[in-house]
């Protein structure tokens, strides 16, 4: 029994035979089939093309010199914080 399902306009007749569907959905099937799909009607999908965009260099920008002092700034405060405890720290 071909049941002529599709999917993506492509014959899904073999999926839904190999999901095993029992009688009552089968049933349904007859119950709630709305009808056929005229292919002629469904547009083509356009292919995507990005703009044309100038070509970014990210580490040569004032944006990446940013970033990287805000990474680096607070390491190196941390790191004289921990010199300064270290060497100023009376011995036991």
């Amino acid at each position: 029994m071909k049941i002529g399902w599709r999917r993506k306009g492509k014959d899904a007749t073999d999926d839904f035979e190999d999901v095993g569907h029992s009688s009552s959905a089968r049933a349904m099937l007859d119950e709630l089939y709305v009808g056929d799909i005229d292919a002629s009607t469904i547009t083509t999908k356009t292919k995507y093309t990005p703009p044309n965009q100038p070509h970014y260099e990210q580490d040569k920008t004032s944006e990446f010199v940013v970033k990287l002092l805000q990474f680096l700034v607070p390491l190196l405060i941390l790191g004289l914080a921990l010199g300064i405890r270290f060497y100023t720290k009376s011995p036991a």
